[in-house]
């Protein structure tokens, strides 16, 4: 693996072990205000937080990219082989997180007999980044124990890895639609459930891809086969219903939601509330506040 790394350094001595195609490894670092770093590896790569680092790290797939395509880093990531990672913090901060350094030969051996070999490949390709961990944060935990301070059999740490592998992967359920070449319910919901917490509802697709764990290029041709629409008019849609509930409900002038949504002025909030709706958003309102 190589990595390259400035302005973040551990603040205690890394903890690891060593398991039957993969090793764990335990940090407890900081990194400083314009602290960068760079990973790529021949080998697929899981990572996990233990806090969030959301607002404090960004992360990009190019070099030159901050600024325009990176994004925030989440509390989980699966990086497959052979992608680089560059990371920047913005603010100082202490962190601590488990780095799972995978043997894709062993990776793929573990999935096939449950899902096949095919579909196994193809999760094994996809990047994964999610925020909401829950489960995998709880099986990373036991996972960090027995890295630290092995109690038992290799098999259970084994185990422990093979399940955070297959809730962070993105496998297709028993009969779902993904494999079909569409969106499941589930990657649907945790899409919804992004853009809905972005104040503007903005997002571009390179992060709508990454959040339900797909490359840009084959998540956009599941989303029109799943929706039957572009991710771009989804998102729009979307960003007018917001639109809709701020009009309904609040005394914001058009041009303030046109701000608060990201729209470059009203003009242009109006021109795609009619196109979305068929009315000018002033009009929609009055009709709204008829008794």
């Amino acid at each position: 693996m190589t990595c390259h790394t400035e302005g973040i350094k551990a603040i205690a001595p890394a903890k690891w072990r060593g398991l039957d195609g993969l090793m764990g490894v335990y940090w407890d670092a900081e990194g400083q205000a314009g602290a960068r770093a760079y990973y790529l590896s021949p080998d697929p790569r899981i990572v996990v937080f233990f806090n969030d680092v959301s607002s404090h790290i960004r992360m990009s797939n190019r070099e030159a990219a901050f600024g325009h395509h990176d994004r925030p880093m989440t509390r989980a990531i699966y990086v497959p082989a052979g992608v680089p990672l560059w990371t920047s913090f913005t603010s100082p901060h202490r962190f601590s997180h488990l780095d799972l350094h995978l043997h894709k030969d062993r990776l793929l051996r573990f999935l096939a007999p449950a899902v096949g070999t095919s579909v196994a490949r193809t999760a094994l390709r996809r990047p994964v980044e999610i925020q909401d961990v829950e489960a995998i944060e709880t099986l990373a935990s036991l996972l960090v124990a027995e890295v630290s301070h092995p109690t038992r059999h290799a098999a259970f740490a084994e185990s422990l890895v093979g399940s955070i592998v297959t809730g962070l992967l993105d496998l297709p359920e028993p009969g779902g639609d993904q494999v079909n070449g569409r969106l499941t319910q589930a990657q649907m919901n945790k899409l919804v459930a992004r853009v809905d917490a972005r104040s503007d509802g903005r997002m571009t697709v390179a992060e709508m891809a990454a959040t339900v764990g797909l490359s840009e290029s084959w998540f956009a041709s599941v989303f029109k086969q799943t929706t039957g629409k572009t991710p771009l008019q989804w998102q729009l849609g979307k960003r007018i219903e917001h639109a809709q509930i701020l009009l309904r409900e609040s005394d914001l002038t058009v041009a303030d939601v046109a701000v608060q949504l990201g729209f470059s002025d009203q003009a242009h909030l109006t021109k795609a509330f009619r196109q979305i709706t068929g009315e000018t958003p002033a009009a929609w309102r009055r009709v709204q506040q008829i008794p």
